[in-house]
């Protein structure tokens, strides 16, 4: 089996910026955490312009979809932001794809201490791997349909509706 990873941005690839305390994109840490994840299973790494979440538009969202499309694997894992996920997940299971697609993100970006992204990054590699086709989102140990999740923003972490 090979899985492809969809990189669109979201805290998850956030790099911090010493000089002004900011958060920011410049290059992807999908290529770091795959390596550093030690994954066997064979793995295609897709960029999609890296955006927070909350700055995503219909079109975004479009081309997201098409990637799912174009996609020749089965297992498809997108890396997004988490505060508007559900909704491309809405728009990803809408679709009815043949794929397993799994979103997941990170509160904490990669490249900061006690960061989720890598555990979420491998539960969501797992999950596309084994789940049937459709669309769920992988968050911090638990898997949800693409109709049945929120982001609970108070406690900081995804539940059923």
């Amino acid at each position: 089996m090979t899985l492809r990873i969809i990189a669109t941005g979201g805290t998850f690839d956030k790099h911090y910026n010493e000089l002004n305390g900011t958060l920011a994109f410049a290059d992807s840490h999908l290529p770091q955490a795959i390596a550093q994840s030690r994954m066997t299973v064979g793995a295609t790494l897709e960029q999609l312009p890296l955006l927070d979440s909350l700055d995503m538009q219909d079109a975004d969202r479009a081309r997201v979809l098409a990637s799912c499309r174009a996609a020749a694997e089965q297992a498809i894992v997108i890396v997004h932001g988490t505060d508007t996920m559900k909704e491309t997940a809405a728009v990803l299971g809408a679709a009815a794809l043949a794929q397993t697609v799994v979103l997941t993100g990170a509160m904490i970006p990669y490249e900061i201490a006690n960061s989720d992204a890598l555990f979420n990054l491998g539960f969501a590699c797992a999950a596309a791997q084994t789940l049937p086709a459709g669309v769920y989102v992988a968050m911090n140990g638990r898997i949800f349909s693409w109709d049945n999740v929120q982001k609970n923003r108070a406690a900081g972490v995804f539940q059923a509706l």
